[in-house]
């Protein structure tokens, strides 16, 4: 593949997944809409709740998505057709089994969410509607991460955009009719996304029909050492996530804890990192596919050119994003936020959001890379080791530097994170 041609493969996964990740939340965004026209400030609030519910039970469960990526794709590039449909077949048996459980543990898991939440009690009484009805989508969401991953393996991101496009849309029509139509309040924004989650679902498995896949006999699907193999990358991925987590929801407490402005300072801030991240994500789910493929096909100069390529990319959206943000990001804000003393309040942080894109590229990347490859144990040391000085630099240097101190933690995390990761890359 001449460097031209891998560009333009970069380019064709790449484009698809940055619009699936721009769509995806339109989802949660698409309820809250919904919900801020039904007459009182508690219905969007019922729905931020349950949103926030949900999102910490999915993001713990991401791993399905990642795991069955690099896996797919390694079975992909050495050409294993038989390999490739046992590790969709145990993905989603995973993803099935995860989805029960979580219906079946509901009010455990319901009243330890409210209780994290923490909601006054006319909220909860209609996130708890909401967490009832939605809960039952678990299945559906957890098997279309696995069928996902799998799709991005296989080199064929537009899968998910065109999954994203189907799912946003009835999730508008269904919810609209239930709310508007049928007058169902709450309960029907939740069937509403309900909906549109087997929908995905659905649709996803329509798109797998065309592999033609021959169903694998149940000994194969559970032989012990290949389980084994599929355990360990996904909980390398998921204890990385739990890192992630930390990071993301410390940053959030941490910012609460200085008061309103100071919150709504960096949640807005926090949306320029998130744009960002959408974007750049597209071309670490290129790098996640393409370092699939070409280390299952044994090729070490192809996927060198890959990682080359794919810094090449995010180098330049880092540059362009870094230069939109400082000449546009207040004008940003405004469209966010219409409040004069938050928008004054972020002049004082506005270039550690600024600075983000250059700091934080590299990471997104190489987990690309990390995963496609399944050095996932290494992924997870290179999380460990950036938590770590994220928590460290945030305690010691918040007595003198206050918020500026929360900031300096988190692009030193995002920055380590790629330091790290290119020092514990092999290079043979």
């Amino acid at each position: 593949m001449r460097f031209s041609g891998l560009n333009r493969k970069i380019l064709a996964l790449a484009i698809p997944s940055i619009a699936a990740n721009v769509t995806t939340p339109l989802l949660g965004l698409v309820d809250t809409a919904i919900a801020g026209h039904m007459g009182s400030a508690v219905f969007i609030a019922a729905i931020a709740v349950g949103g926030v519910m949900f999102n910490m039970v999915y993001w713990f469960f991401s791993f399905l998505r990642a795991g069955t990526s690099g896996l797919a794709g390694q079975a992909f590039g050495a050409g294993d057709v038989a390999a490739q449909t046992l590790i969709l077949s145990r993905s989603l048996l995973v993803a099935a089994g995860a989805g029960v459980l979580l219906v079946a543990a509901q009010r455990p898991l319901e009243w330890a969410l409210l209780w994290l939440a923490s909601p006054d009690r006319e909220v909860a009484a209609l996130a708890r509607l909401y967490f009832r009805i939605l809960i039952y989508g678990a299945p559906a969401m957890l098997a279309t991460y696995a069928l996902s991953g799998w799709f991005l393996g296989m080199q064929n991101s537009k899968v998910l955009m065109w999954v994203s496009l189907v799912v946003n849309v009835t999730n508008i029509a269904a919810s609209l009719t239930l709310v508007y139509g049928l007058r169902l309040g709450i309960p029907g924004v939740a069937c509403g996304t309900l909906t549109a989650q087997w929908t995905g679902l659905a649709v996803s498995l329509l798109f797998l029909r065309r592999y033609r896949l021959r169903p694998p006999r149940w000994r194969e699907v559970v032989r012990w050492d290949q389980l084994r193999r599929f355990f360990k990358v996904n909980t390398d991925v998921m204890l990385r996530t739990l890192c992630l987590m930390a990071v993301t929801m410390w940053f959030t407490r941490a910012g609460a804890s200085q008061g309103s402005v100071i919150l709504a300072v960096n949640t807005l801030l926090m949306q320029l990192f998130l744009l960002f991240s959408y974007v750049m994500d597209g071309f670490a789910f290129a790098a996640e596919a393409l370092a699939g493929r070409f280390t299952g096909a044994g090729d070490r100069a192809r996927l060198s050119s890959t990682i080359k390529a794919t810094m090449g990319w995010g180098f330049l959206l880092a540059l362009l994003f870094t230069a939109l943000y400082f000449v546009g990001g207040e004008g940003f804000l405004g469209i966010l936020s219409s409040d004069r003393d938050v928008i004054a309040a972020s002049r004082d942080y506005a270039l550690w959001a600024v600075s983000i894109p250059l700091c934080g590229f590299g990471a997104f990347v190489w987990d690309g890379v990390y995963i496609g490859a399944t050095l996932t144990r290494r992924l997870l040391l290179s999380m460990a080791g950036a938590t770590a000085i994220f928590f460290l630099l945030q305690y010691l240097l918040y007595p003198f530097l206050g918020n500026h101190a929360l900031w300096l933690a988190f692009a030193s995390y995002l920055l380590a994170r790629g330091l790290l990761q290119t020092l514990l890359y092999p290079r043979r």
